[in-house]
């Protein structure tokens, strides 16, 4: 009885408590599924946006059109007298300037605004003449500004492409190989419309004006640029070839040389629209010419260079009479498989007709023959004159351009699709709760069957422009199957937010691989019509005799040396422990500029970083090492393995540009042994489009930045801070750039003047370190992420992040081009009320080794490496092979200006350079990363408190310099 009463009582209060469980739990989900009512879903700082639907940009160019569809285009021409200007800003007039009468100079900053008088309302190109006035050497930009307003994106990035040629001859290096010539400016005047600089749209833009007296401003976004002739009107309609060839009298171009023909080798273009458009080296075939099967002839045009859109090649050629000619290009597009790159073909200036509009070459991995042809795809008859002519090969996207402007603005709805959920749902949805998504949000289930139907249009497409479904069409078809999963089953979006942004990442590498379009050209025809040409197939016993000399010139030359190999006379070897583009670009500008110059031979090697210790603890290492990281001099020079640079007479002059904040890795003891190659330092990246939304002010303090995460939070959306549990690829790689550049901006310092022992256990450090640590702890600040796709799909709006960040986002993001800008980090107010931006830096540095023969020689060298002329061409030059996403953080403040920055973004980039403060580099100063990281993990993870685990781990770090420097025979009284 008594054991059953007891029964019954247990059985009674577990009951209960299960009950109590149960209702708690329901009661738990009713709460939350009410905070997220729809019904309270207005007091939330997204819904002051408009909910009735997803709405794509309204300051891009489609929508400037479809706001003005039904709009007369007036065939009407208004030309524009540019002296007389309404309003100029550092700008000067000329009524005679290298051959043209009335000019008008904006130099960079400047503008000038016209009052002009239109007689119709429509829509209008504008055309103007301008010529490249010597500055940078980079691309001009320009704004144009309608009524006192940008009419839409892309009318303040107007790009101007300057002219290129050879500044000499081909030479050759000391092993048979060609050099090429360096690129001289050769400026002349190009008539051009105003259009779109990604090539989305082929036609030049179309602008809005009133009836009556309009302004129109130009203002000098970057670089100086001389203006005549502007004219608005409507571009001339292309004719079809069938009937642009029946506009000639042909009576008057009958070719009595029938047999005539003209080879034209690509790499002798006479013209470019870059300096990177330069001859370069095929040995994959037997049949390019001129051919070698071991040494490098610069034997074509084009390649991974030749890829933007509005970049042009020119060739001169001569015709012996007036005649009926064809024009023909042998070929090679093997980079897009599926895909073809369309080139726009014109003729002393003008496009003929429309089908050389659109000159396609299709993937192949052999060299083609491909000839301008008409619809039926018979060779076109060019009527041409007795005499010279110019044809020219220019990038466009053709077709492509119309697909890749839909996939941007889907992509870009996409993100808004995703961003609107994670307000509902957060990064982390909780997988046992009912969202409700098609109930809360049913906008975006209707936004999502609508973009389904965009997706299988642009794959349909795509497959006919190809021809075939690739890789880039499978990446929308697995979007287009993803939302389609969505729609069918609302449950399974929470548990499929991650892959959706996963995909809609993948859409924007698609987009930007079918942007690229690149192409080799080996030569140019141009023969009179019906002529027969020379078979440029390649032949299989010539392939195989070919394969054959290059097996065989494997065993005797050595591809790992660069260039010319010197034994004799001054000779320095230089290890380059960076990547293959680089230490080609270097190579070449040493084999041209460098050694004519200085008389010094220099033997190049890459290597790989961790090869440099071994060496030279062998006495087999380099004269001078480069692209060294930061902290590796001052470990070689306490070891007595490198050069104190400042014993140079001349060390103060190479050192006045650069920041004096770069040698502070290199000192020791008083001397300074490297050169700075580059400097990384963090900036502030924020959402314009998204902060507005929000109701978000652009945060200034890092009081601001505590005030605005609570908002951020609310829609969650995170804040974005150099993490130091940061992994890039895979693997662990630290950035305590955040945490010290707080410490910094605290006034406190890391070590003691002599760098015998850290700071870190100074009030200021402890106070830097306990703030740092709060944002984790108590903000909840993310540890680990992706900056840049968490960037674009708005989820991490704003951030600090190192600025070479905004070459790549500007290149892997361009749905959100002009929705997004970067200022100075957040300051700290000091107790005398004045702020201080200060922050960390990164970089890498070049060195002297100890045991160099020629120790002047090889200081001749490093002085050239770090000048300013050196790294702007070596910056360029690495830009145009690898993307503008690999901008030259050059040290070098002189070279910095003359790099591809735009005036406002340079501006914040050189006061947020003045703030740097170096990290100095110890002996043992390993421990002092490895540790401050474990102090940070003790309080993020264990939740140990900021203060005591700091000092704990500062005791540990001195212990460890102390240790160190005893062993390396330093002072440690």
């Amino acid at each position: 009885m008594l054991t059953s009463s007891i029964f019954k009582k247990k059985s009674f209060y577990f009951i209960f408590v299960l009950v109590l469980l149960i209702v708690a739990y329901l009661t738990y989900v009713k709460v939350m599924n009410q905070r997220y009512d729809a019904s309270n879903e207005e007091d939330m700082v997204w819904g002051t946006v408009e909910r009735n639907k997803i709405a794509g940009r309204d300051d891009i160019y489609s929508a400037y059109l479809e706001r003005h569809k039904g709009v007369l285009k007036p065939d009407h021409e208004i030309s524009i007298d540019v002296c007389n200007y309404f309003l100029a800003h550092m700008s000067k007039t000329y009524r005679t300037y290298q051959g043209r009468n009335d000019v008008v100079i904006t130099e960079e900053g400047g503008y000038v605004e016209w009052e002009v008088e239109v007689p119709e309302t429509g829509l209008y190109n504008i055309s103007l003449d301008y010529y490249p006035i010597e500055g940078r050497g980079v691309d001009i930009e320009r704004a144009l500004y309608i009524n006192g307003g940008i009419p839409f994106s892309g009318a303040d990035t107007l790009t101007f492409t300057r002219i290129w040629t050879d500044g000499g001859q081909i030479r050759l290096d000391n092993r048979g190989n060609e050099i090429r010539p360096s690129q001289v400016e050769k400026p002349r005047w190009e008539r051009t419309y105003l259009k779109d600089y990604m090539g989305y749209f082929v036609e030049p833009y179309s602008f809005y004006l009133c009836e009556g007296k309009n302004l129109i401003r130009i203002e000098a976004v970057s670089e100086p640029m001389a203006i005549s002739n502007i004219l608005i009107h409507q571009k001339e309609e292309l004719l079809p070839y069938d009937e642009y060839i029946a506009s000639f009298d042909l009576r008057r171009y009958k070719n009595t040389i029938t047999d005539f023909y003209y080879k034209k080798q690509g790499e002798d273009s006479e013209f470019r629209s870059s300096p990177t458009l330069y001859g370069i080296f095929d040995r994959a075939s037997s049949n390019t010419e001129p051919y070698s099967a071991a040494k490098i002839k610069l034997n074509c045009i084009g390649g991974e260079q030749w890829r933007v859109a509005g970049q042009w090649i020119e060739w001169e050629f001569e015709v012996p009479e007036d005649g009926l000619y064809n024009i023909s290009f042998k070929a090679k597009q093997n980079y897009n498989r599926g895909m073809v790159s369309i080139r726009n073909l014109t003729i002393d200036g003008t496009t003929p007709f429309k089908e050389a509009a659109q000159v396609e070459f299709k993937y192949n991995n052999s060299w083609q023959l491909t000839t301008l042809s008409d619809k039926d795809g018979l060779p076109c008859k060019i009527p041409l004159t007795e005499g010279n002519h110019v044809v020219r090969l220019e990038v466009t996207m053709g077709e492509l351009g119309d697909i890749l402007k839909d996939m941007d603005e889907c992509i870009y709805r996409l993100n808004a699709i995703y961003r609107k959920i994670l307000v509902l749902t957060g990064a982390r949805p909780d997988k046992f709760r009912d969202y409700r998504i098609d109930k809360k949000y049913p906008e975006v289930m209707v936004a999502m069957e609508d973009e389904i139907k965009v997706l299988n249009n642009l794959v349909a497409r795509l497959e006919e422009f190809s021809g075939q479904r690739g890789s880039n069409t499978a990446v929308i078809v697995n979007m287009s199957e993803r939302l389609q999963r969505f729609t069918k089953n609302p449950d399974s979006i929470p548990r499929g937010m991650e892959a959706f942004k996963i995909d809609i990442s993948s859409m924007g590498t698609a987009m930007l691989e079918l942007t690229s379009s690149n192409l080799d050209i080996d030569y140019v025809y141009i023969n009179a019509d019906g002529a027969k040409l020379p078979d440029v197939e390649e032949k299989f016993f010539a392939k195989l005799a070919h394969e054959l000399r290059s097996f065989t010139a494997s065993f005797f030359e050595d591809y790992s040396t660069l260039g010319s190999v010197y034994e004799e006379g001054k000779v320095i070897d230089v290890w380059l422990l960076s990547g293959r583009d680089q230490s080609t670009i270097l190579k070449n500008m040493i084999d041209e500029v460098f050694t004519p110059t200085y008389g010094i031979g220099v033997n190049v090697k890459l290597i790989d970083p961790n090869t440099l210790l071994p060496a030279v603890v062998a006495g087999t290492g380099p004269d001078v090492a480069l692209s060294v990281f930061n902290h590796v001099p001052v470990d070689y020079a306490i070891r007595d393995a490198t050069v104190d640079l400042s014993q140079f007479e001349d060390f103060d002059e190479v050192a006045s540009e650069f920041m004096d904040s770069a040698f502070v890795p290199y000192e020791f003891e008083g001397g300074i042994y490297a050169l700075p190659e580059t400097q990384n330092f963090a900036v502030m990246f924020y959402r314009t489009d998204i902060m507005g939304e929000i109701g978000a002010e652009v945060p200034n303090t890092w009081d601001d930045v505590i005030e605005l995460l609570p908002l951020l939070q609310k829609n969650n959306m995170e804040f974005a801070m150099p993490s130091p549990e940061r992994v890039v690829d895979g693997v662990q790689n630290p950035d305590t750039a955040g945490m010290m550049s707080i410490l910094f901006q605290n006034g406190a310092k890391l070590y003691t003047p002599d760098k015998k022992r850290t700071l870190l256990d100074s009030e200021k450090s402890v106070e830097a370190f306990d703030f740092f640590t709060r944002l984790y702890t108590h903000y909840s600040l993310p540890v680990q992420y992706d900056f840049v796709n968490r960037f674009r799909t708005g989820e991490m709006p704003i951030g600090v992040q190192d600025y070479s960040y905004f070459n790549t986002l500007s290149v892997f993001a361009p749905e959100i081009r002009g929705l997004w800008e970067f200022g100075l980090v957040p300051d700290t107010i000091r107790e005398d009320q004045t702020v201080d931006h200060s922050v960390a830096f990164g970089g890498h540095c070049c060195m002297l080794l100890s045991n160099a023969k020629d120790k002047e020689a090889a200081w001749t060298f490093l002085k050239w490496w770090v000048s300013a002329e050196t790294n702007t061409r070596f910056g360029r030059e690495l830009e145009s092979i690898m993307g503008s996403a690999a901008r030259y953080a050059t040290a070098n403040t002189k070279a910095f200006e003359e790099l591809p920055w735009s005036k406002d973004q340079a501006e914040v980039i050189k006061e947020q350079w003045k703030w740097t403060v170096g990290t100095p580099s110890v002996a043992g100063g390993y421990s002092t990363t490895r540790h401050v990281i474990n102090a940070y993990r003790k309080v993020i993870y264990d939740h140990e408190d900021p203060r005591e685990t700091l000092l704990d781990y500062t005791r540990t770090i001195n212990d460890e310099i102390k240790f160190k420097r005893i062993e390396l025979g330093l002072d440690v009284n």
